[in-house]
């Protein structure tokens, strides 16, 4: 009767020494995949909102290009001013170079970016006043077809930064609240910056096409 008291007592020591293993197994067990949820929903919202800048970027790239193709066209007409066309030629070539990798959008590089950008929006914009004085450009078909496209791209730009500050969106709220801002910090998960105007602006240069 000893013994088995004994091996009893033993057997309820056990237990209660199981009891807190037990707790503190399912507390570890609960922040894995409470961390881990975080972890894979903050991924995913960080890769939306990179492969969204790579849009911003390349939509600005199709202007680029555009404008390249205008000041070939532009080159053809008779005594143009020489002095616009190379600010342009210069201004493209800032905008064209200036780059940011989706990983690395800090708000030093972001304002480089859009500078470069508004810089040639605004040798662009003189351009198109220039143009003003020639007839023969203003009729240039393929001038035309050219002003229509960047139009168009414009619009493309505006839409993609929109999409872009949409996506940072889900994913700033989601590493800020808490108490997932925990988690944040110990798995490196920075704030997104997003794409804002200029400072006492509400938008960028206005490139005005339509002639009269």
């Amino acid at each position: 009767h000893f013994k088995i008291s004994l091996t009893l007592k033993q057997q309820f020591e056990m237990k209660k020494w199981l009891i807190p293993v037990i707790i503190i197994a399912v507390i570890i067990f609960g922040l894995y995949s409470w961390g881990k949820g975080f972890n894979n929903t903050a991924v995913n919202l960080k890769e939306t909102a990179t492969r969204s800048w790579g849009d911003v970027e390349s939509s600005y790239q199709r202007r680029n290009d555009l404008i390249g193709n205008l000041v070939k066209t532009v080159q053809g007409a008779a005594d143009f001013e020489k002095s616009t066309l190379k600010e342009v030629i210069e201004a493209r070539a800032k905008a064209t170079s200036t780059t940011i990798d989706g990983s690395n959008l800090t708000p030093e590089n972001m304002a480089q970016f859009q500078e470069a950008q508004n810089g040639l929006s605004g040798a662009l914009s003189k351009l198109l006043l220039v143009v003003e004085r020639y007839p023969e450009l203003k009729a240039n078909q393929n001038f035309l077809e050219l002003q229509s496209q960047l139009e168009g791209t414009e619009n493309r730009i505006n839409i993609s930064r929109n999409r872009f500050n949409e996506a940072v969106e889900p994913y700033n709220k989601h590493i800020k609240i808490f108490p997932n801002s925990l988690f944040a910090g110990l798995f490196n998960f920075e704030q997104m910056n997003y794409y804002k105007a200029d400072a006492g602006s509400e938008k960028a240069p206005d490139v005005d096409f339509n002639f009269k």
